[in-house]
């Protein structure tokens, strides 16, 4: 049964790796036949013809989405008395943003950090802990970027249609929940390990699994080390800060190349403060959404609300562009420096094994 459940387990990651470009590219057919006007020649056509200055801030703030998250877990780390490398901070943070991007909503990007993090030394409850708050952070810098946009622009909400509106209520009030979760999570969780123990003694009395003492005992040590790490975070206000600074920076750079990439194309700087505060809340109407990159959802929040500040060609070039770079683009980015640090890890693991067989 154990070794029925890894099979899943690992199909189920083949197949999202796999779905995630097959929906990739099916989202862009959609769009471009919706709008038949319209090609990927005349979008690389439209980018040529940007704003060169304007264009390369938002190319620089997209990747700075990729370095922020690095920077984010090696504050956590650093504030727990840890010193990781930043070339490890950024392996840690890409497999976050790949995985998560190639998996329905979440799923996949904080199993994927925390693999990297144990690697390199750091134990499972520590490594769970660090996720869990950095995750708390990143839900509550959406929340508060989504109440500044009204403050911003009072009449953003009300323009978006029904459907869209729908969107953005569930989303805000799951990122709240999900928020509350998180931090009665960081706060209480001994009860996540003691159902985990009483799940594991189970299947161990329906000879479901094996070794059971071994898993009691390193379970027993994630969750030592986990309410150590907790309660290291409980008051350490200076830690707090710089994490949710990091995570709302990191949210920030990439909200903001919608409205930069606007401003290429010959927008006003008026409007495109509108659309920054419209690209908040569309950011949360999608990112509750279970399905790989909210593809499909999060362009039509797009569409729908560029649509209210300009022309719907025009917003279907800046829609096309601003997913590309900071989706597309920012997740192939990630995906390739979480495979280069996984090669370094395996090397680094072949030489410590050649040089104890030499010893």
């Amino acid at each position: 049964m154990a070794k029925a459940s890894k099979f899943t387990d690992k199909h189920k990651k083949i197949f999202w790796a796999v779905c995630s470009p097959l929906f990739a590219v099916l989202t862009v057919w959609l769009l471009l036949k919706q709008n038949q006007g319209v090609s990927i020649k005349d979008i690389l056509h439209t980018a040529a013809g940007a704003d060169k200055h304007w264009l390369l801030a938002a190319v620089i703030s997209s990747i700075f989405y990729i370095f922020f998250e690095g920077f984010a877990l090696r504050s956590i780390l650093k504030g727990i008395e840890l010193q990781p490398k930043f070339k490890n901070s950024l392996v840690y943070g890409t497999a976050d943003i790949y995985f998560s991007a190639i998996t329905p909503s979440a799923t996949g990007g904080q199993p994927a950090s925390a693999y990297f993090m144990i690697k390199d030394g750091i134990s499972g409850g520590v490594a769970t802990a660090v996720l869990m708050l950095n995750l708390m952070m990143y839900t509550l810098s959406i929340v508060v970027l989504g109440i500044s946009s009204i403050f911003i622009s009072p009449s953003t909400f009300t323009q978006f249609n029904i459907p869209s509106k729908l969107l953005i209520w569930s989303g805000t009030a799951a990122q709240i929940a999900l928020a509350v979760f998180f931090m009665a999570v960081l706060k209480k969780g001994d009860f996540i390990f003691n159902c985990l123990e009483s799940l594991i003694l189970f299947l161990d009395r329906k000879n479901i699994i094996r070794n059971t003492p071994k898993k009691i005992s390193r379970l027993r040590k994630a969750k030592h080390d986990y309410s150590s790490c907790s309660e290291m975070f409980s008051g350490n206000y200076p830690l707090l800060i710089k994490a949710f600074l990091w995570n709302l920076l990191q949210r920030f750079s990439q909200i903001i190349v919608p409205s930069l990439l606007f401003i290429s194309l010959g927008g006003t700087p008026m409007d495109s403060i509108k659309l920054f505060s419209k690209q908040c809340l569309i950011t949360i109407g999608y990112n509750f959404v279970p399905l790989p990159g909210a593809m499909g959802v999060a362009d039509y929040l797009m569409l729908k609300g560029f649509s209210d500040i300009m022309e719907r060609n025009m917003a279907f070039h800046l829609e096309m562009l601003s997913r590309g770079m900071t989706f597309y683009i920012c997740v192939s980015v990630s995906g390739l420096i979480t495979f280069v640090g996984y090669l370094m890890q395996r090397r680094k693991k072949c030489r410590e094994k050649n040089k104890g067989i030499l010893t």
